[in-house]
């Protein structure tokens, strides 16, 4: 069977112009996972990515978000990202956090010729093989 770094390597070969994959632990930020094709993804790089991933799932600004929602509607209101989409001026980033695994976060990473439809039906088909992977 194949392991998370496998499965990430697998899900970049099979986007056009891939870099990257990921799946990070949103309790701790680590890397559960990664597969990329760029020299300059150091691992100091990589961890920096990976807690600002956590940061936009769990940070200060979302938990805030939703614990005045949990006041307003007086229901618990927690972890309610579900996917982002990112894009900068030479990449797509696509993010999900992996269904039935609530503190794990798949990540992909492409360049601006990938087809947006293909990034994220290319990282939803690995989500099953990565959640079996997952804590």
């Amino acid at each position: 069977m194949a392991s998370i770094n496998e499965i990430c390597k697998g899900i970049v070969d099979d986007i056009d112009d891939g870099i990257g994959a990921a799946v990070v632990d949103l309790n701790t930020g680590l890397l559960l996972g990664v597969y990329h094709n760029v020299p300059y993804f150091t691992s100091s790089y990589l961890d920096a990515v990976a807690a600002a991933a956590v940061d936009m799932f769990r940070g200060k600004g979302i938990t805030g978000v939703e614990k005045r929602l949990t006041q307003t509607r007086g229901e618990e209101v927690k972890n309610t990202m579900e996917e982002i989409q990112m894009t900068t001026p030479k990449t797509f980033h696509f993010m999900v956090v992996i269904p039935g695994k609530p503190n794990a976060l798949a990540i992909l990473i492409t360049g601006r010729k990938a087809n947006l439809g293909m990034g994220w039906s290319g990282l939803r088909a690995a989500l099953p093989d990565l959640a079996s992977k997952c804590p």
